[in-house]
C-alpha cells in the first residue's frame, strides 16, 4: 500500500494525502507575541466583565481549566492571575492571510475551517515534494519563521483522520496516520475526541455503554440508527476511520451563531442589554473566524418556563461589519422589551450566508454554546 509520507505516486491506490494545520491557541498566541509582558502568563482573549465570555485561552491558562466559551467570571475563579485581552480581529485576519499564503505555496487545494485552521490536499503538490509529512514539516517551519507562531499538523489519507492527528501532539507537534492505521487509531480514542460528539452526545453514549471508538465500532448500523438517527451514518464511518469528503476551497453553511445559558434568570432591560453586548462580541468572533457574511440576524431567547421565542431581521445587503450586526441585534432586543417573564438563555445567529468556510460536524446549524 502506498505510504502517505514518501510516495511520489498520486493516489496510486485511490488514497489522498491530506494535511490538517491548526494554529496553537491562535488569538492568545498573537497577543503574547505582540506583547512580551504576556509571554509565559495565563492569557484570555475576550470580555472581562461580569457577563463576558472567553473567546480563546493560552496554554498557560488552559492548565487551570480555562477554555473558550467559558464565562469570564468562571475563568477568573479558576485562574485568579488570568490576564484578559480585548480581541483584535483585524490583526488575526492579517496573520491568517500570511499563513494561507504559505499553504497556497504548496497547493491550491486549501479548505479553511476558520482563521486558524485548514485542510490541505497535497496529493499533487506544486513543488513536487511528494511527501505529505515533509510538506507539513516545511509549512510549520515557514509559519514559525514568518509569523513567530507555532502550528500543529496532522497528516493522513482523509480529512477526519488528519484533524484527529493534528490534535494528538499539541502544541507545536505533528502526527502521521498512515494507510492501514486509521481504524486502530480511531478505535483507541475516547468518543469525545470524535468531531461532532459534544457533551450531550457523550453523555448519551456513556449511558449506552460506549466510551471508546472500539465500543462504537462494535455496534452495527441498525443499532446506531435506532439510537442516533441521522448522526448514525457519520458515527459508523468515523469509528472505522472512513471519510470520503474531498478538500474543497469553500462550502456554504446555513448559519453561524452562538447562545448563552445564564447562571440565573435575567429580566431587567439593563441586564439584558449588557448581556447582549457580550454575546455580540463572542458571536461576531465566530463569524469572523468563519469569514461568513449573511443577511439575516436572529435573536433567540428561552423563558424560565422553557418556551423559546425568536425574532429575526433580514437586510437587503450582506452584513460584513460588526457595527451592522450589532445594530440589528440591539434593535431586535429593543423591539421585545420589556419581556413578559425572565429568560434563562439568549442567542444570536447570522444566516442566509453569502459565503462561509467549511466546518466539521458539530451541530446541524453550526451553533456554538456559550455556557
Amino acid at each position: 500500500m502506498t505510504e502517505i509520507d514518501d510516495s511520489n505516486d498520486t493516489e496510486a491506490d485511490g488514497l489522498r494525502k491530506i494535511i490538517h494545520v491548526d494554529m496553537d491557541a491562535f488569538f492568545a498566541s498573537v497577543e503574547q507575541r505582540d506583547n512580551p509582558e504576556l509571554r509565559g502568563k495565563p492569557v484570555a482573549v475576550g470580555g472581562s466583565s461580569g457577563r463576558g465570555v472567553v473567546a480563546a485561552a493560552s496554554y498557560e491558562a488552559r492548565k487551570f481549566g480555562v477554555n473558550s466559551a467559558m464565562p469570564s467570571v468562571t475563568a477568573k475563579r479558576l485562574c485568579p492571575d488570568l490576564i484578559f485581552c480585548k480581541s483584535r480581529f483585524d490583526i488575526y485576519r492579517e496573520v491568517s492571510q500570511q499563513i494561507r499564503a504559505i499553504f497556497r505555496h504548496h497547493t491550491d487545494l486549501v479548505e479553511p475551517l476558520s482563521l486558524d485552521e485548514a485542510y490541505l490536499d497535497v496529493t499533487e503538490d506544486k513543488l513536487g515534494i511528494g511527501s505529505a509529512t515533509r510538506i507539513a514539516e516545511l509549512i510549520r517551519q515557514e509559519i514559525k519563521a514568518k509569523t513567530r507562531l507555532t502550528a500543529s499538523a496532522g497528516v493522513s489519507y482523509n480529512k477526519f483522520l488528519a484533524k484527529l492527528a493534528s490534535d494528538q501532539n499539541k502544541p507545536d507537534g505533528m502526527c502521521v496516520i498512515r494507510p492501514g492505521q486509521g481504524a486502530d487509531f480511531v478505535q483507541s480514542l475516547p468518543v469525545r475526541r470524535f468531531h461532532g460528539v459534544g457533551p450531550k452526545a457523550e453523555e448519551k453514549m456513556t449511558r449506552l455503554g460506549i466510551s471508546s471508538g472500539a465500543d462504537l465500532a462494535a455496534k452495527d448500523i441498525e443499532w446506531l440508527r435506532a439510537n442516533f438517527g441521522s448522526f448514525a451514518d457519520y458515527l459508523y464511518r468515523a469509528a472505522r476511520g472512513i471519510d470520503l469528503r474531498p478538500v474543497r476551497s469553500s462550502r456554504i453553511r446555513k448559519s453561524v451563531g452562538g447562545e448563552r445559558t445564564f447562571s440565573r434568570d435575567l429580566s431587567s432591560g439593563s441586564e439584558l442589554r449588557e448581556t447582549l453586548d457580550d454575546i455580540i462580541d463572542i458571536v461576531w468572533g465566530y463569524i469572523e473566524r468563519a469569514e461568513a457574511t449573511g443577511r439575516t440576524v436572529t435573536l433567540k431567547m428561552k423563558y424560565t418556563d422553557f418556551q423559546i421565542f425568536s425574532r429575526a431581521k433580514t437586510l437587503d445587503q450582506p452584513i460584513t461589519e460588526r457595527a451592522q450586526f450589532e445594530r440589528c441585534a440591539k434593535s431586535l432586543l429593543e423591539e421585545v422589551l420589556p419581556l413578559p417573564m425572565p429568560i434563562r438563555l439568549m442567542g444570536l445567529t447570522l444566516s442566509k450566508l453569502e459565503r462561509s468556510e467549511a466546518e466539521e460536524p458539530r451541530r446541524p446549524d453550526a451553533q456554538l454554546s456559550l455556557l
